[in-house]
């Protein structure tokens, strides 16, 4: 039987190994033998039905290599990566290999007329490369190509659900173990039934924000490069606060299940039970506790293994005893007993669109740079009942502002002030050297009275409420006038001159004094505590008047008894002797109603005479000649006294006819 190798393809499944020098081969139930000899040499096909074949030496042909495959792969399971190409030309078969990557061992050779192949039983997560080329009829080897393909990722395992609380937003903290030599970045997904999802590429992921009494079913899904995995078993969590420190449990049935009793277990390691054939169970469950929840079923078979754990903690418990006080106007302290189950607290200040917060662990909270006379409504989370932790307080008043004094006479000023607090009463302080003054009032003004002379005031403001007292102002510094000399004397020096002397004045650094009548004035400008004026004219009644100036330029005008010079001096002194050893002294009339007295003193004796108010003369008797003597003529005061200051003339003689004045001669 002549057989050509064009007809064996259309009737043989035929295999080709070059590395051989035999090829078994099939057709229906007959078995054939190829042998292929030296190169240059034909080759013999022999077979049980006596037909040969001769075919020529694969490596003689004058044709080039076959196309490596284009392939394409992609991973359906987390076990099983597909392989596919497009036919090659003149290609009969394919032989593919595979092998996971880092491993120098071939996990298997497949042989392939088709174009794509599944490899199965693949560990998930993991990265395989994968060779293939292809065969012709005669036997020839095509190029080989390659391709990389991970499988999907394992599904998560050991998925956990609990409750936790991020301030009073309440989430799904859900956790699983992870893969540690998968191939690659893994991304979760986890998904909720009630459209919550949280990606991640850690082992846990947060759903939030969930709502009480609400019943979740969960899965979880890993991804990488090749897909998705298949998602977790579903999780079912149902756990409802129903009411104040009580919960309920809640759990899909079972078939075949005749009672169920639920496993309580608190931190502390005590248990409790629950016995039902109902779906759920309600028991008590205080603020701030965790509980580890399990359910088993029952039935005259016995009971079930322990199905999902559920660790659920109770809304944190309200804090107790809070305490709001004031630090200063704008600083608020807050504290309370420590809540149990709480790990931090959340202070809030709230005023209109205003908030302060605080965030501790510790149950103590001071909120600072707040708003003075302003109301706040003071919260403490973490709480369950909001209103039972909210605590009004009201700031002490502002500061008041824009001091101003504004002096009525010596011993008064006017303080006013912006008054910008709603319901405040307000206290002005005056502090002086020596004293303190203050007035109180409602209004933005106040009177200051009985101020000292002489004094240097701080006046501030402060303003107080029920809500507190607020700083005081700032100051303001107010000097009043310097204060009149007590004591003013005023002593005639000479006819014409008067020396003016007090006593100390507070507050007074310059003195102006004057002498003032319808004749002139005399002044003097001074420092001191006395001056000397001139100009003073004799039987004249002076006002006394005085101005004492302080540092800053304050003065006060004082005024004191007036002041009466001296009556004038006689003038035109003249002697004249008379009979029997008298002497007449004359003067020129001064027309005042003052007595006079006429003194003349010698060496060995002495003599005066007195003249009524109006006389212009008297007589000295029983002069001794031959003397000098010192003639003075002085009005009497009204005290009788002698002004002491009008002038003495001296005369001389041997002979009561021949007095001589021994002084130079006047116009008078």
């Amino acid at each position: 039987m002549g057989l050509t190798p064009h007809a064996l393809q259309k009737s043989l499944d035929l295999f080709y190994c070059l590395n051989s020098t035999t090829t078994i081969f099939s057709c229906s139930s007959e078995r054939y033998s190829i042998h292929t000899h030296p190169r240059n040499t034909s080759s013999t096909l022999r077979a049980s039905l006596a037909s040969v074949v001769t075919i020529p030496d694969p490596s003689m042909a004058n044709i080039k290599n076959l196309a490596p495959p284009q392939l394409s792969s992609s991973s359906p399971s987390n076990s099983s990566i597909v392989v596919s190409w497009h036919p090659v030309a003149h290609a009969v078969q394919y032989t593919l290999s595979i092998c996971k990557l880092d491993s120098n061992t071939s996990m298997g050779v497949y042989n392939t007329s088709n174009t794509s192949l599944t490899f199965s039983g693949l560990d998930a997560g993991s990265l395989y490369v994968i060779t293939c080329f292809a065969w012709d009829l005669e036997g020839r080897k095509g190029d080989s190509s390659n391709i990389k393909q991970a499988t999907r990722p394992q599904t998560p395992a050991s998925v956990s659900v609990s409750v936790v609380m991020n301030g009073s937003v309440a989430g799904l903290l859900v956790s699983w173990e992870l893969d540690q030599e998968v191939y690659g970045p893994i991304e979760y997904n986890v998904m909720s039934d009630l459209s919550l999802i949280c990606k991640t590429t850690s082992s846990s992921c947060t759903l939030s924000a969930v709502g009480c009494g609400e019943v979740h079913t969960i899965q979880v899904t890993a991804s990488n490069e090749a897909g998705p995995s298949y998602p977790s078993s579903p999780a079912s969590l149902a756990l409802v606060e129903s009411s104040e420190g009580n919960c309920t449990l809640t759990w899909k049935t079972v078939a075949h299940a005749d009672s169920y009793m639920a496993l309580i277990e608190t931190a502390g390691s005590s248990v409790e039970t629950c016995n039902t054939t109902s779906n759920n169970c309600t028991f008590h469950c205080p603020c701030g506790q965790t509980y580890l929840l399990s359910v088993l079923a029952f039935n005259h078979a016995g009971s079930s293994p322990q199905g999902q754990v559920l660790n659920y903690t109770t809304l944190v418990c309200c804090p107790e005893d809070v305490l709001v006080s004031a630090v200063s106007t704008d600083t608020l302290e807050i504290s309370w007993k420590p809540s149990r189950g709480a790990v931090l607290y959340e202070t809030r200040a709230a005023h209109s669109s205003e908030v302060i917060l605080c965030n501790d662990t510790a149950p103590l909270c001071v909120l600072s740079d707040l708003s003075c006379d302003t109301a706040y409504s003071v919260v403490v989370i973490p709480c369950n009942d909001m209103s039972g932790s909210v605590s009004p307080f009201s700031l002490a008043p502002c500061m008041p502002n824009n001091l101003m004094l504004n002096p009525k006479n010596s011993s008064c000023v006017t303080v006013s002030w912006m008054a910008n607090n709603r319901a405040a009463n307000y206290t002005v302080s005056a502090n002086g050297d020596d004293d303190k003054h203050i007035c109180s009032t409602n209004e933005s003004s106040c009177d200051i009275t009985d101020l000292s002379c002489g004094s240097t005031y701080e006046v501030s403001v402060e303003a107080n409420s029920t809500a507190g007292q607020s700083l005081p102002s700032y100051s303001e510094f107010l000097e009043t006038e310097p204060c009149c000399p007590v004591n003013l004397t005023v002593d005639q020096v000479t006819q014409a001159m008067t020396n003016v002397s007090w006593s100390h004045a507070k507050g007074a650094r310059l003195f102006i004094a004057t002498l003032t009548s319808s004749r002139g004035h005399a002044r003097c400008h001074t420092q001191d505590s006395h001056c000397l004026m001139g100009c003073i004219t004799c039987s004249t009644n002076y006002t006394v008047t005085m101005e004492a100036i302080s540092h800053s330029g304050r003065r006060s005008n004082c005024t004191y008894q007036g002041f009466s010079s001296s009556p004038c001096c006689p003038s035109g002194v003249k002697l004249y002797s008379t009979t029997s050893n008298s002497l007449r002294v004359y003067w020129r009339s001064t027309g005042s109603n003052h007595s006079s007295i006429a003194e003349m003193v010698g060496r060995n004796s002495n003599y005066n005479c007195t003249a009524a108010p109006g006389d212009n003369s008297c007589d000295f008797g029983s002069v001794q000649c031959g003397d000098i003597y010192r003639i003075v003529v002085a009005p009497l005061t009204q005290e009788g006294s002698k002004v002491q200051f009008c002038p003495a003339r001296l005369y001389s003689g041997n002979s009561m006819s021949n007095f001589i004045y021994r002084g130079k001669r006047s116009v008078d």
